[in-house]
This record gives C-alpha cells, structure tokens and sequence, in this order.
C-alpha cells in the first residue's frame, strides 16, 4: 500500500528564503530631504538637512505660500591607474520636498544660505490684507 503525502507547493518555494539574509553592501540611497520650519513674528525660517549635494544643485521655488526645494546629486567614484576594480559604483538622482505654510510668502525678500549639508531659507511673510467691505449701490 502506498502512503500519500500533502505537500504545499508554497513550502518548497519559501523554504530557506529568510534563512540567509543577502547583504548587498553599502548601497547609496537618494539623499533624503529632513525639514525643520520655525516660525517668527514676520518670517518663517527652514533648516533642510541635504547631505552630499553641491550648491549649485539645489533649486528652491516659491509659489504662494508653497515652498518646494528639489536636490540633484551625480556620483561617481574615479578609479586611479594601475589600480585594480573591484566594485564600482554610481548614484544619479533627484529628491524633492514640497510644503505649504500658512501664510503667503514675500518672494522678493527670500534669502537662502547652505553651509555643511544644510540649506537655511528665511522667508518673509507678505503683509496681511485686510478684507475690503463693499457697499452695494
């Protein structure tokens, strides 16, 4: 007499997949865009933390009472002569970060500064308006 078995085709798939974790190495991720906003009596001020990116490619826009700060980062890593490549690697990329805040901005009056990996931007708020009253003739 035979005996039959039941086997799930899902355990053969799965079996050992969890047991030895691969390790890809140090990957390179896309800088990420960390945001700290404060707020005066007549501006806001923005710390963005963007490590790695040169100066020349951060692009700040504003729209309103939206900010948006996009980052591109190029790297590559230069092999020397009669040295031997082991592993090379290269990230190319864009991280953006795009908020809006309660008051409109003064776009004329808006500074930035970036020292050490952190972009410092000091927005001026735009006077209040106050509502008109309209009398209908």
């Amino acid at each position: 007499m035979s005996n039959l078995i039941r086997r799930d085709p899902l355990d053969d798939l799965f079996r050992g997949f969890f047991v030895r974790p691969v390790d890809f190495g140090s990957q390179t991720d896309a800088p990420a865009v960390t945001i700290d906003v404060k707020e005066r009596e007549n501006s806001y001020v923005v710390q963005a933390e963007i490590p790695g990116v040169k100066k020349d490619d951060i692009h700040v826009a504003v729209d309103g009472a939206v900010v948006s700060i996009t980052a591109e980062r190029r790297e590559e890593k230069d092999v020397k002569e009669g040295e031997r490549v082991l592993r090379a690697e290269r990230y190319f990329g864009k991280v953006s970060r795009s908020f809006q805040l309660a008051q409109e901005i003064d776009e004329a009056q808006v500074t930035a500064k970036y020292t050490d990996g952190v972009l410092e931007l000091t927005l001026p708020k735009k006077a209040a308006t106050q509502a008109r009253r309209i009398t209908i003739q």
